[in-house]
């Protein structure tokens, strides 16, 4: 079997300014050309092993795990820069509008491999908020994301609600999971921040960061606090401004 690759050329840049906005820019155009090179990295083991098995040639167990290796870091990489596309992107590229928030919760729960034990729980009073709509699912998804990928039983609940506080809205979202260490609390918002090793939960240490971020954008702020409703658990509390006309 013949392939050929094309070679992808990367645009050259310059270290970024103080600026944000140069930040930001910096790190879309990096992380969207640097994914081109490492779509193809997930790309040539598999073509190589398949190349392989025609001419019947038998590969060694050793490689074959090695592989697999090699695909499950660089599928890791991919989704690190992924993350880091979608952290630059915050704010940026659409319109500030009024977001029906307990639809965007529905997409995103139709989107996400939610585990079959999982019990969602919604309390939704105050259901617009002023912002992003791509934010919004961002924000929402990588809320339910930490939740579930932390918990430790086979039955979990969360419970997602929303309450307007004058001009703002408070969405709270609390699980009964294994909770995070107050003194970790800081490190958990930082960006590419695990607590624990990747090669026991996968992630790339975006999803607390993208959220404080987008409420930071927004003029808001968020907190992690312990679950009230659970003996273990975590409450993350994310503030921002709502479009609700009144309560229900």
């Amino acid at each position: 079997m013949t392939r050929t690759a094309a070679l992808v050329e990367t645009r050259s840049s310059g270290p970024p300014q103080d600026d944000p906005q140069n930040i930001d820019d910096f790190i879309y155009l990096m992380s969207h050309d640097l994914r081109a090179s490492v779509r193809a990295l997930l790309e040539l083991p598999n073509w190589i092993s398949e190349d392989l098995q025609e001419a019947a040639i038998d590969l060694p167990a050793s490689v074959t795990s090695s592989i697999e290796l090699m695909n499950r870091h660089t599928a890791r990489l991919d989704q690190m820069l992924v993350d880091l596309l979608a952290y630059s992107r915050i704010g940026r590229f659409q319109d500030v509008d009024r977001v029906d928030l307990d639809a965007a919760l529905s997409r995103v729960l139709e989107g996400l491999q939610l585990p079959e034990g999982l019990r969602v729980l919604r309390d939704i009073n105050c259901t617009h908020a002023m912002l992003g709509e791509q934010d919004a699912l961002l924000l929402l998804s990588a809320l339910i994301d930490n939740t579930t990928k932390h918990h430790h039983a086979a039955t979990s609940r969360v419970k997602i609600s929303t309450r307007a506080e004058g001009s703002m809205i408070r969405l709270t979202v609390s699980d009964d999971g294994p909770g995070i260490p107050e003194k970790y609390y800081a490190k958990a918002l930082g960006a590419l921040s695990t607590l624990r090793p990747r090669d026991e939960v996968e992630g790339t240490g975006m999803g607390l960061a993208n959220v404080n971020r987008i409420a930071e954008h927004y003029g808001g702020y968020m907190t992690l606090s312990p679950a009230q409703d659970s003996e273990t658990g975590l409450e993350v509390d994310v503030v921002f401004p709502h479009g609700c006309d009144e309560t229900k």
